[in-house]
């Protein structure tokens, strides 16, 4: 198993949990609407957060991915650890999309803390999440 993965088990950021399967689709819910939300801000040329928005619907949707695997997370990181471990390193979910998960980590952490963000990374951003979204339902139907 996934050393990072272990870690995050170790250290109780990623934990068993059972009601996950219950709520999938909740949370996929609120991926598709922080989508929106994204797609709405980018449109009123509010950038920061449709940035913003675009990394919360990937998270919401990996949350969801790991949800139904049974897991909860406690930490954006080990989220990323757990997608990796539980789906990338499995074939299930392509590395250029763990990477924009990952990306968006950092950009929406840019956005919050340092107020630094651009038009050109809300758009990719954008993009990276509907693409995401679109995987996490793919998968989770089956």
């Amino acid at each position: 198993m996934n050393p990072e993965f272990q870690e995050c088990l170790k250290k109780n950021k990623i934990k068993r949990f059972s009601r996950g399967k219950a709520l999938v689709n909740k949370e996929m819910k609120t991926a598709r609407s922080d989508f929106e939300q994204a797609r709405s801000s980018f449109e009123k040329s509010s950038y920061k957060w449709a940035m913003i928005q675009s990394y919360y619907a990937m998270f919401h949707a990996a949350r969801a991915l790991l949800y139904a695997k049974s897991y909860r997370e406690r930490s954006h990181y080990c989220l990323i650890v757990a997608i990796k471990a539980l789906y990338t390193d499995k074939g299930l979910v392509p590395n250029d999309l763990l990477e924009a998960l990952r990306r968006g980590k950092t950009l929406r952490e840019n956005a919050d803390y340092y107020d630094h963000w651009s038009q050109t990374a809300a758009q990719q951003m954008q993009e990276s999440a509907g693409a995401f979204i679109k995987m996490a339902r793919k998968l989770l139907a089956g």
